[in-house]
This record gives C-alpha cells, sequence and structure tokens, in this order.
C-alpha cells in the first residue's frame, strides 16, 4: 500500500521506531474513510485486532504525530472532541451538524472558484484553504 510506504520513509527520515500500532491506525482510518474519533478508531481496533491491545493514550499519540506529519486531518466538534480523517482524498469541504455532529463532505466550484477570486482580488497567492458549515442537519431539525 502506497500510503503505508509514504508513512515508513516519514517515520525513517524522523529517526523514530516504526510500529505496528501506528500502520494499524493509519490503516484503519484509510480503510475506512470516514471521520473517526480517537475512540471510534480505538473500539475498530479492539474488534479487529483484539490480540494488540492498542491503548488509547497510543491512538491519541499515533493521531497526533500522523496529524503532524500531514498524513491524516482533523475537525474538531463540539465536545466531543477531534474526527480525523485520511488526507489522500480529493480537495472537499464540510457541513457540520451541531446536534448529531453528522459531517457531511461536498464539493462546490463557485465556492472554489470564488475563493481564489476573493484572495487574487488581495493580491494573495492561496495554497490552500479548509471550509467546515457548522448548522443543524435535516434529521436534526
Amino acid at each position: 500500500m502506497k500510503k503505508i510506504e509514504e508513512l515508513k520513509q516519514i517515520v525513517k527520515s524522523k529517526g523514530l521506531k516504526y510500529t505496528k500500532q501506528r500502520e494499524v491506525i493509519f490503516e484503519t482510518i484509510l480503510k475506512y474513510n470516514n471521520h473517526l474519533s480517537a475512540e471510534d478508531i480505538y473500539n475498530i481496533l479492539n474488534k479487529e485486532y483484539p490480540n494488540m491491545n492498542i491503548g488509547i493514550a497510543t491512538i491519541y499519540r499515533a493521531l497526533a504525530f500522523l496529524e503532524e506529519v500531514n498524513l491524516i486531518s482533523s475537525i474538531a466538534i463540539n465536545k466531543d472532541g477531534k474526527k480525523f480523517e485520511s488526507n489522500d482524498k480529493k480537495h472537499h469541504d464540510h457541513l457540520v451538524c451541531i446536534k448529531c455532529n453528522k459531517i457531511i463532505e461536498f464539493v462546490d466550484e463557485d465556492i472554489e472558484q470564488k475563493q481564489k477570486q476573493i484572495a487574487n482580488n488581495f493580491g494573495f497567492k492561496l495554497l490552500d484553504h479548509t471550509m467546515y458549515l457548522y448548522g443543524i442537519c435535516e434529521n436534526c431539525q
């Protein structure tokens, strides 16, 4: 898997020890391809890798490392903490329900063009952006 090889190279370049725990945490994020909390990952790993006995503190450390090296990103949601997703997805923005914490991904070319236009109007070289729109989803209204 290409992303796992990328992780191995990053760990090696930083002079760190490569661990199977870090690998399965990253694999889980890639496999589930949605927004997972540390607790979600903990529950998945306990079910799928019961003999590995990966603690929640290990998961938090691995997530912090993966985010630091830009393999994953996070969204902070209310009091429920962060949810994580892989950075190898195509660019998208998010609608976040403040009641049930549902996250809906979307891409809107009009918005993308408007953001580029705004940056250009200010002489700003746009490199990246993240947009989160907070509200109440259809089910919670």
